[in-house]
């Protein structure tokens, strides 16, 4: 259990700035310029509650405060990466209280899609509705051949709530989302490779050494640079071609100023490595 000075909820659905937090459900390991987080609450298949948005919101900020770490790899322990949101919580709640849990899930991955670094998913197992929603919400996702994708709320009379009507049809196209969505079907690893929901599948046993692999190669980059490609990518990708290059020529203009860009360049022209 880890004390952070963070987020605690007051009500199942909001959260404040607190003096502490104890991560019950999180588990965070610095791997040099790399952090890798863990989804741990096995027995409940890792299911998303209140109190997972509450401690994402706190290592969010962790993570955001210490500018040594480059990447951000997300897992789950034992065979779910989360295999939904938790039902047992949302059982007997009101229209207003349903509003608000998934209003602050859908906050909480708009803040994990647009922290500065990237964020990659390592699909480990089951990641369905919310646990699908969560993957969606990082930048890259490799799978283990064993991970299951799905949609399935309209099984329960549900839809999705965390932004998965927006993010599955941006990601894998129309007639894709409107498929998995409306089907509620489960599908494979390589399906969901097919259909651009995942940029990788390994073998079970190699998706961690594959994930800290492309994790590692993403962190010897130019920090700032690396930060700037995923702000104007994901600017242009919501707020149109034009508007993003725009942004991208004023900002490959700016690089030429900055001490990491001259640094790479004369590396390169030194033929050796750039020391950022």
């Amino acid at each position: 259990m880890v004390k952070s000075e963070k987020y605690v909820s007051w009500n199942p659905f909001l959260y404040l700035k607190h003096q502490t937090m104890e991560y019950n459900i999180l588990k965070l390991e610095i791997r040099e310029q790399v952090a890798l987080v863990t989804i741990s609450r096995p027995q409940a298949m890792n299911a998303l509650n209140s109190e997972f948005f509450n401690e994402m919101n706190s290592m969010l900020d962790e993570i955001q405060e210490n500018r040594s770490i480059r990447v951000m790899v997300l897992t789950g322990e034992g065979k779910a990466f989360v295999a939904g949101a938790d039902i047992a919580e949302m059982s007997g709640m009101t229209s207003e209280q349903g509003y608000r849990f998934s209003k602050y899930g859908q906050d909480t991955f708009a803040r994990l899609e647009t922290i500065e670094i990237p964020v990659i998913a390592a699909v480990n197992g089951f990641a369905l509705g919310g646990g699908c929603e969560l993957t969606m919400a990082c930048d890259i996702r490799v799978a283990s051949a064993k991970a299951k994708f799905g949609q399935p709320e309209v099984n329960l009379g549900m839809i999705p709530g965390y932004a998965g009507t927006q993010r599955l049809s941006r990601l894998a196209g129309l007639g894709n989302a409107l498929y998995l969505i409306l089907s509620a079907e489960m599908i494979t690893a390589d399906e969901a490779l097919r259909m651009g929901l995942v940029q990788k599948v390994t073998e079970p046993e190699l998706l961690m050494e594959e994930t800290m692999k492309l994790a590692n190669t993403i962190a010897a980059k130019g920090p700032d640079a690396v930060r700037l490609c995923k702000q104007i990518i994901r600017t242009g990708f919501h707020g149109g071609f034009d508007n993003g290059c725009r942004l991208e020529a004023q900002e490959f203009g700016d690089r030429f100023s900055t001490t990491e860009a001259i640094e790479g360049l004369n590396a390169f022209l030194e033929k050796r490595k750039p020391n950022w």
